[in-house]
């Protein structure tokens, strides 16, 4: 016998058609008896002083606002955070005051009249003052979407506690749900995963954001430190706030503990070079061997570590390039840290003068012009000194050696300032620089004819 397809018996559809039906007419009644309150004489009373608050709210805002928004122009020393926090609150200037005159009402009117007369007032101020600080807290949200469904889902949600429909509310989303066999997947529990991980990942934001300040304000650790520091606590806090906010929801890590197993292997294998360069990472910040503000030579390309990535190195050359350079590159690769265990470097300028040239008088005016040169340190051993390193085809050769301790500075200006000082130097003192000439002859052109002194030419 076949055996018989597997469908859902009859009276279980039916009695969720049927909640869903009872759902909605209680939502329809609900509604309609809202409505019907609102019309009401001191209902429409309080819905026409609501009104009359929210343009008094606008009038006055708008000369507050420009008052306000001008005074954070004039702030010029303010930090970067400080000057946000202004801004953000000279968009809510009107909220804020509609908050104030609304419960200023509320309050003066049940001094004068009965409760049941400032009700509606009550719940639009308390919906209000609510939705001003959700809309202040959202702001610790750093990605604009998550902020978006954390802010709007909060309002939501207070809109339903403050007009106590929470329980059914409920109730109707957790009845629209998807079930894959043993798992079932409601509305409810999709909005409230939204919610408490976007709470979750925020807190670890602000404590990762703290944590990070402090690291990097402990002038006892060193600049590699302090990024691996950040990093990990970045890692944990993250990490820890994702998997709390999944076992707040009630999911069961166990089987995600399996399947994160199984997916590890498989990323090991396709993911090799992505996981070399954040093993690569780890290494370069424990060993130290480089860090930011370090001025470093990697092939062609010369400039400063501008930060540490968990995947590539951020340097800035001298004409304002940023090359992003692999961390498995710089651990595999030789490379020139010029400022690895001190900041002085060793430039070195070779050059030849003529053989009628003093060697004496040569070295020492090239001493002199490479001290009269910014930068060129003067002082113990990192003096400028020069040495003949050798007598060539057509000239006497020179290296010519002065130290820096500036080369985020640059090398080739520097060079370049030291050779125009030596020229300008060797032109006062009638110092000649040689270059070597040929006299270039065909063969099959004619030997020229000698001519013996005192013979005539003709």
């Amino acid at each position: 016998m076949e055996p018989e397809e597997q469908t859902p018996p009859r009276d279980a559809i039916a009695e969720s058609t049927a909640e869903a039906l009872e759902l909605g007419q209680q939502l329809w009644a609900l509604a309609a008896g809202g409505l019907e309150m609102l019309l009401r004489p001191w209902n429409a009373y309080q819905a026409g002083i609501v009104l009359a608050v929210f343009v008094a709210a606008t009038l006055i805002a708008r000369p507050i606002a420009n008052a306000f928004h001008n005074w954070l122009r004039t702030r010029e020393g303010w930090p970067r955070w400080r000057m946000r926090a202004g801004l953000v609150l000279h968009k809510r200037i009107r909220g804020i005051l509609f908050v104030l005159l609304i419960w200023t009402v509320v309050l003066v009117m049940q001094e004068m009249t009965w409760p049941s007369r400032s009700r509606l007032l009550t719940v639009i101020a308390n919906l209000s003052l609510a939705w001003l600080i959700v809309s202040f807290a959202t702001r610790l949200v750093g990605n604009p979407l998550l902020r978006n469904l954390v802010k709007y889902g909060a309002w939501i949600w207070i809109t339903l506690r403050i007009l106590g429909i929470t329980e059914d509310a409920i109730h109707l989303m957790d009845g629209i749900a998807i079930n894959f066999g043993d798992l079932r997947i409601s509305l409810f529990l999709v909005v409230q995963a939204i919610v408490i991980l976007g709470v979750m990942l925020t807190l670890a934001r602000v404590i990762s954001s703290v944590a990070s300040n402090r690291i990097r304000a402990n002038s006892d650790i060193s600049p590699s430190m302090q990024v691996l520091g950040a990093k990990l606590a970045q890692i944990l806090l993250f990490g820890g706030a994702f998997f709390i906010g999944l076992k707040a929801i009630g999911i069961d890590l166990t089987g995600l503990a399996v399947l994160s197993g199984a997916i590890g292997v498989g990323l090991g294998f396709g993911l090799q070079k992505v996981v070399s360069n954040l093993v690569s990472g780890l290494i370069i910040l424990l060993d130290k061997s480089i860090k930011p503000g370090d001025v470093i030579s990697l092939g062609d390309t010369f400039g400063w570590i501008n930060a540490l990535g968990a995947r590539y190195v951020s340097v800035v050359t001298r004409d304002g390039r940023e090359y992003l350079i692999p961390n498995e590159d710089l651990i595999t690769t030789q490379v020139v840290n010029w400022s690895h265990s001190d900041k002085y470097v060793r430039l070195d300028l070779h050059f030849g003068t003529g053989y009628g040239d003093d060697p004496h008088k040569v070295r020492k005016i090239a001493i002199d012009a490479a001290c009269g040169v910014t930068r060129v340190l003067q002082y113990g051993s990192k003096k400028p000194v020069c040495h003949i390193t050798g007598f060539g085809d057509s000239s006497v050769d020179y290296v010519l050696r002065f130290w820096i301790d500036d080369p985020t500075g640059g090398l080739t200006n520097i060079r370049g300032n030291v050779y125009l000082a030596l020229w300008d130097a060797f032109q006062a003192e009638g110092i000649s620089i040689p270059f070597p000439q040929r006299e270039v002859r065909m063969l099959n052109d004619p030997l020229p004819v000698r001519v013996a002194p005192g013979e005539d030419d003709g």
